[in-house]
């Protein structure tokens, strides 16, 4: 009995030091009308010396870095009692506090107008908050929890929805810094649906689709629905759900045509924000994003790279592996809808044909790694830079060259070792993401090594197509399952100009691409057209029937102007480079048994049927 009561001392003790030292947060919202919030932050046990608070650079699942602290102003100070504490502003988003007592309280006012996962938007209508871009933090105190409570009488109907833990006071809870910056809040007079799901330890948790749309709760109700399909292809391809904190995972849908969209994946929810009028006739569109997004809560959010531990709030994390962090969520996002019923194989087959065109035609794919376009992903993320770079020619896509990369193991998996790329991600979940221990680039390989038991495929496959350049055979991959890959245009004629622009009767180029003909012609951005044989350049409908009454290999002279001085050049047509992915029974071609069971076992449900289980 002795020990029992100095043990609960002894944790009556912890607790109480634990709530003395927690950082509290409450938000109201007096003008919501013109975009703004009004934030107080109290922060007890304050250490000796200056103080240091600031606002976020970058936001989790964001990989470039954002100025947070250009929208937060009037921020002012004060002790226990209500005193005004003299404020440093030292840099654009650190303030600093030199003289102050044991509790320091912090408010500021807090501009929002951008609807999207990254940002943070009030209005009359609701308060959408991602935390880095809402809350200031003080620097050296990661460790301690947070509460945050709301204000918001007068908003009739509003309600909070957050992967944040409820408490009995009205207050909403995070441990730390890291969970508390992770956990997007959206207050809304929403409607929900939800349903629940019993994971492998016989564990029941909920899923929870929460809409703030201009939509009847029927439309929320038979979305939630198709979103339930969806969740089942995941389940089938991890074998397992993640356990979510707290026993909730949310959908935080925000849908508006004045939206900024996105979609930003949480360790235990996501933010959803669309541009469309409502859910209801958009459906379809809109699912995508929820696929991609909900993958993340095992590939990201658990199954997490090493150089994204921890986040850094003050500056963007490098990271190596977003090939597979976000390449191959990108891949499963869309696979799974077909798997589900939710898209058509002819949908999966025209993804399919984008990811190999760009990855076997574009500069970046062609001359940088898929490890080199994880890293640029500093600069590339919805980046804060204004000024021009060479980014089509140096970057292609995370996400598409990621998902091209997954394709194509996937693929190999099946075709030489009669495994799936499911297997490999269960594999990864089972040493790295269920445990959450961090991984490397090598770690991948080490887990293709031992689930092929061939440490040279995977060897290779890495230094290939991970770390180096080159590029699988993807056609011939792609015949088995009968789907021809070929030239989309052949013998066609192809200028390389790219997207040309119309400007009061001027035809301008935008950037080049490397190898194109009028790249080697020594054209570049913004050079105007201004004649091709003689003919002049006044729209686009002109330079697409020069380029189709000629072949390749035929050399047409151009007139152009550089930066107002006319010059010219001749441009040698090379042969339109782009491929077409098709079925082969749309060839004329025979869909063999054996082409018709790989393509079922790929793009088919995993799914097994309550009678069979």
């Amino acid at each position: 009995m002795k020990t029992f009561l100095g043990a609960a001392m002894v944790s009556l003790f912890s607790l109480t030091a634990f709530a003395q030292n927690e950082i509290s947060y409450t938000v109201s919202f007096p003008n919501a009308i013109h975009h703004e919030a009004e934030i107080s932050m109290y922060i007890p046990n304050v250490p000796a010396g200056t103080l240091k608070v600031r606002m976020s650079r970058s936001s989790p699942g964001r990989y470039a870095t954002h100025e947070f602290g250009k929208n937060i102003y009037h921020l002012k100070a004060f002790d226990g009692t209500g005193k005004p504490l003299m404020v440093n502003q030292s840099a654009g988003d650190v303030y600093e506090i030199p003289g102050h007592g044991n509790s320091v309280k912090i408010t500021y006012t807090i501009f929002g107008n951008w609807i999207d996962g990254t940002y943070a938007g009030f209005d009359e209508t609701h308060a959408h908050m991602n935390i880095p871009a809402t809350f200031a933090f003080p620097l050296g105190m990661d460790n301690r929890a947070r509460t945050v409570k709301f204000n918001y009488a007068g908003n009739q109907n509003w309600k909070v929805a957050t992967q944040l833990k409820p408490q009995a006071d009205g207050s909403y809870f995070a441990p730390n810094l890291q969970y508390f910056m992770d956990s997007p809040i959206e207050i809304a007079d929403y409607k929900t649906a939800s349903w629940q799901v019993k994971n492998t330890d016989g564990k029941m948790q909920t899923i929870h689709l929460v809409s703030h749309a201009n939509d009847d709760q029927q439309t929320i109700d038979n979305y939630a629905a198709m979103l339930k399909k969806m969740v089942d292809e995941h389940l089938a391809v991890w074998g397992e759900f993640p356990t979510y904190d707290y026993g909730h995972y949310y959908f935080l849908h925000d849908v508006y045509p004045d939206n900024a969209g996105d979609g930003m994946e949480h360790r235990n929810s996501t933010s959803i924000v669309q541009r469309t009028p409502k859910i209801a006739g958009y459906e379809s569109n809109l699912l995508g994003t929820f696929s991609h997004e909900y993958f993340h809560s095992w590939n990201v959010e658990r199954l997490r790279p090493k150089t994204l531990e921890p986040f850094n709030f003050e500056h963007a994390n490098m990271s190596n592996e977003l090939w597979l962090a976000e390449g191959f969520t990108q891949y499963y996002g869309n696979l799974l809808l077909t798997r589900a019923g939710l898209k058509t194989e002819d949908n999966a087959i025209q993804t399919f044909n984008g990811l190999v065109n760009a990855v076997l035609l574009s500069p970046g794919a062609l001359n940088f790694s898929p490890i080199e376009a994880s890293r640029y992903a500093v600069f590339a993320d919805a980046g804060v830079a204004i000024d021009q770079t060479n980014k089509a020619n140096i970057f292609t896509s995370y996400y598409t060259y990621g998902a091209a990369t997954a394709l194509a193991l996937d693929l190999r998996l099946r075709a030489e070792f009669k495994l799936t790329l499911d297997d490999y991600m269960r594999a990864l979940w089972k040493a790295y993401g269920k445990p959450e221990i961090a991984y490397t680039v090598p770690d991948l390989e080490k887990t293709l090594a031992s689930l092929t038991k061939n440490p040279s495929f995977a060897a290779t496959f890495f230094k290939k197509y991970i770390y180096g350049t080159e590029k699988n055979d993807y056609a011939q991959l792609l015949l088995n399952a009968g789907l021809v890959l070929r030239k989309a245009s052949p013998d066609k004629a192809f200028t390389g100009f790219g997207r040309l622009s119309v400007q009061n009767g001027k035809v301008i180029l935008p950037q080049t691409l490397i190898g194109t003909p009028a790249y080697q012609a020594g054209l570049d951005v913004d050079d105007v057209l201004l004649t091709i044989n003689g003919t002049a350049i006044k729209d686009l409908e002109t330079v697409n029937s020069i380029t189709d009454a000629h072949k390749p290999g035929d050399v047409l002279n151009i007139t152009y102007l550089y930066r107002g001085v006319e010059k010219s050049t001749k441009l040698t047509l090379a042969e339109n480079p782009a491929l077409e992915l098709i079925s082969i029974e749309k060839t004329g071609g025979t869909l063999t048994a054996a082409m018709q069971n790989f393509r079922t076992s790929w793009l088919g449900t995993q799914v097994k049927s309550k009678t069979t289980n």
